[in-house]
């Protein structure tokens, strides 16, 4: 048991957090496998209300940190894909287009040292603010 005020502080915050994040992660990973459970049994409706629900306690727990944002961002993407497989939606293979390459214009032939000595070095004054009056 800690002795110092603060450390004993840190043990009650503590405490606090880890239910609330318990609590968190509870109702996560119900959303996500009441998800997986409409996704195996194909019921097209449940899945469409199951997705949403699940992605945004995927949303809350990276907001209140219980997950990493990008750990969140995968596991939304993830959910995205297989809500698309489980409705039936696959995007097909775009075809490739056969493109004939346009010839490039010759490009300029660089500067030689010679030129760019003939141009005079100018040094732009920088624009400074007047000074204020002193009464």
């Amino acid at each position: 048991m800690p002795i110092i005020k603060s450390a004993k502080k840190r043990a009650k915050t503590t405490k606090k957090a880890a239910v609330r994040n318990a609590k968190s992660k509870r109702s996560l990973k119900g959303a996500v496998k009441a998800f997986h459970s409409a996704v195996t049994k194909g019921d097209k409706k449940k899945v469409a209300a199951s997705h949403s629900k699940a992605q945004s306690e995927v949303g809350k727990a990276a907001k209140k940190k219980v997950m990493h944002k990008n750990k969140a961002a995968r596991k939304q993407s993830q959910l995205a894909k297989a809500a698309k497989k489980a409705a039936g939606v696959t995007k097909a293979a775009p075809a490739k287009k056969a493109t004939a390459k346009k010839a490039t214009p010759a490009k300029k032939a660089a500067p030689t040292k010679k030129a760019a000595a003939k141009k005079p070095a100018t040094k732009k004054a920088s624009a400074k603010k007047p000074v204020a009056k002193r009464k």
